[in-house]
């Protein structure tokens, strides 16, 4: 182990206020029987010696564009004059340079305050504001300034709503397919806690895809996901997949699970709800307060669990080190493997078969 330069009053500072609460991971808040998993020994934050594990110098393969750009600025102006969030500020996405660069973005609905801490988010903690009434007008109004063929727009977690902001989210849907009739929503939502009613609101506004992530593997849950429940995301999928929507979810990997604990995710989620997508990525701490990196996953690995994917019923599956979930499988497909035109039209055919659903009120 080895010990990291003490941090700046000003960059303390900084840390405390973006993420008030526990970082990490704090599992007795959710689990009463032991946790399956520990990371108490490998990452320690006591204000005085911030310490973590040594994982070295990033691979090659990691890098991602700097911001910067007509098309970058011309989006920031648009996303700041409509007082919005972007899960690509908020998360610090490896890849908010290039997708902004191309006027796309991930828009953050709910607010910037999230209320869980996972051990994994750079997204602020804490106590969120009221619900801001007027965010669905706007987030369609901008997205029609925009001009996208497709759009993929998050949240942060509401637990503090009676609804957990299913209806904003409904409300948000609906505008923006009022505003942008040529443009495809693609929405990542929470579990809402399970509660079925709230889940059913956003899938009767019938997004073209709806994902919500897994994020882990089982054993890993307790330290990742401390507020989250791996079974109760697996019957998340399998409402939408019940509504006939287009199903999508998402995985870290180098954040501590095996190899094979990945496969048993892939089958459990398709025994579960035969979801068409999934995407997988490099795991990256976002500030020492975070869960530390196991390992850097190789473009091998990477390859291996793609086909792993489709092996075992996915559609489609971008698999790669700078995959994020939010990120359009579809402009993945042309960014990083342009050799794979088979995943566009997949896509295509996956968006087309959403609208036609919508258009007949089929599910």
């Amino acid at each position: 182990m080895t010990q990291s330069p003490s941090l700046s009053e000003r960059t303390r500072r900084r840390i405390e206020e973006r993420h008030p609460r526990p970082l990490g991971g704090d599992t007795s808040r959710s689990s009463r029987s032991h946790s399956l998993v520990t990371l108490t020994g490998m990452i320690i934050q006591d204000n005085q010696k911030p310490q973590q594990i040594a994982y070295g110098k990033k691979p090659d393969w990691l890098r991602a564009r700097v911001p910067g750009g007509q098309g970058y600025h011309d989006l920031k102006a648009l996303i700041d004059e409509y007082q919005l969030h972007t899960v690509c500020q908020e998360a610090s996405c490896p890849n908010l340079g290039e997708c902004w660069s191309r006027g796309t973005a991930t828009i953050m609905i709910l607010g910037d305050t999230c209320t869980r801490s996972c051990g994994f988010c750079n997204v602020k903690t804490g106590r969120p504001s009221s619900v801001d009434e007027d965010e669905p007008r706007r987030v369609a109004e901008v997205l029609s300034k925009i001009n996208l063929g497709h759009v993929v727009i998050t949240s942060v977690d509401r637990d503090d709503l009676p609804d957990g902001g299913a209806r904003i989210w409904a409300e948000t849907i609906q505008a923006v397919h009022e505003l942008c009739p040529t443009t495809s929503v693609e929405v990542l939502v929470g579990d809402f806690k399970g509660v079925e009613r709230d889940v059913q609101l956003v899938c009767d506004a019938r997004p073209e895809i709806i994902s919500h992530n897994m994020e882990t593997v089982l054993r890993m849950h307790p330290a990742v996901r401390p507020q989250a429940k791996y079974e109760r995301s697996l019957k998340v999928l399998q409402q939408f997949k019940a509504n006939g929507l287009v199903t999508k979810t998402g995985i870290m990997v180098g954040i501590g699970e095996k190899e094979p604990e990945v496969y048993e995710l892939m089958e459990d989620v398709q025994a579960w709800s035969e979801a068409d997508i999934i995407t997988i990525g490099q795991y990256l701490q976002p500030t020492r307060n975070h869960l530390p990196i196991d390992r850097w996953v190789h473009p091998d690995e990477f390859d291996r669990l793609r086909e792993g994917a489709l092996d075992r019923g996915f559609e489609v599956c971008e698999s790669g080190p700078l995959v994020r979930s939010s990120y359009h499988a579809e402009e993945q497909a042309e960014r990083l493997s342009p050799e794979r035109a088979d995943v566009q039209d997949r896509m295509k055919r996956l968006i087309e078969r959403a609208r036609s659903r919508s258009r007949s009120g089929t599910g």
